[in-house]
């Protein structure tokens, strides 16, 4: 009889010992927390002042490493000035969209940039209307405006519809955290090319104040010198060929 309890014994232990395995295997595994991803959805705006004007843009994220940016900047300025004996009125209207893939090596805040810059309309224009029997020169040789049909003279500065950029700065407009204020801040250049200029003379022109008068538009040595005088322009504004980008702004991830 004890033989026999202590062999009942050792079945229900047993029995108790593989229902727990049973339950402990049942039991479903506590869940990890998940690890922390970026999030690829996040797009960012800012506003920003630079040599282009006063500027809007956004950007969306492509990769950890990379953005896609666009945006479009104004400036406008007025003023007058005197070229060759002519008073002109002059005004600088840069309209310009911008679009940039930008870069950041590490992840972090600074970026290279290439890109490309759009000019929309003239940038420079000017205009003027000569007194009468007032001298100017064209191609070092001088004319008057003819008091019974002034002499007008409309000049203009064009620049390459479409040129290249190269900028570098810090600041991330998607920030790859929680963050949503960034101050951006960019250098770089516009490879804009030599800026041409064109020069129109309408009205009347004289050899000498009231004498041998005659239209601008039919006066082919005038025109001639017209040219002569374009060049000359041109010429000066080589320099500008690589126009300088300097910027700064308020950025907001959304």
């Amino acid at each position: 009889m004890r033989g026999f309890c202590i062999l009942l014994c050792s079945y229900v232990l047993c029995l108790g010992s593989m229902h727990g395995q049973s339950a402990g295997s049942n039991h479903p595994a506590t869940p990890q927390p998940a690890q922390a991803t970026d999030n690829f959805e996040r797009v960012g705006a800012a506003v920003k002042i630079s040599m282009l004007g006063i500027g809007v843009e956004g950007a969306a994220r492509v990769t950890r490493n990379t953005n896609v940016r666009a945006g479009f900047n104004a400036l406008g300025y007025s003023r007058g000035f005197n070229k060759d004996g002519v008073d002109y009125s002059g005004h600088l209207e840069f309209r310009t969209f911008e679009a940039h893939f930008d870069v950041f090596p590490w992840a972090k805040s600074f970026h290279v940039s290439p890109g490309l810059v759009a000019y929309a309309g003239t940038p420079v224009t000017a205009s003027a209307v000569v007194p009468g029997n007032q001298s100017f020169t064209l191609n070092s040789v001088q004319y008057y405006s003819d008091p019974t049909n002034l002499a007008t003279a409309n000049g203009k500065i064009s620049f390459n519809s479409v040129a290249p950029t190269v900028t570098a700065g810090w600041g991330n407009l998607v920030h790859r955290n929680h963050k949503h204020i960034s101050i951006p801040f960019e250098v770089g250049v516009v490879f804009q090319g030599s800026p041409k200029s064109a020069l129109a003379i309408g009205g009347n022109v004289c050899t000498s104040p009231g004498v041998n008068c005659g239209s601008a538009a039919n006066n082919p040595a005038l025109q001639q010198n017209i040219v002569g005088e374009q060049n000359k322009i041109n010429n000066s504004l080589t320099v500008f060929k690589y126009y300088p980008i300097l910027s700064g702004g308020f950025g907001y991830t959304f």
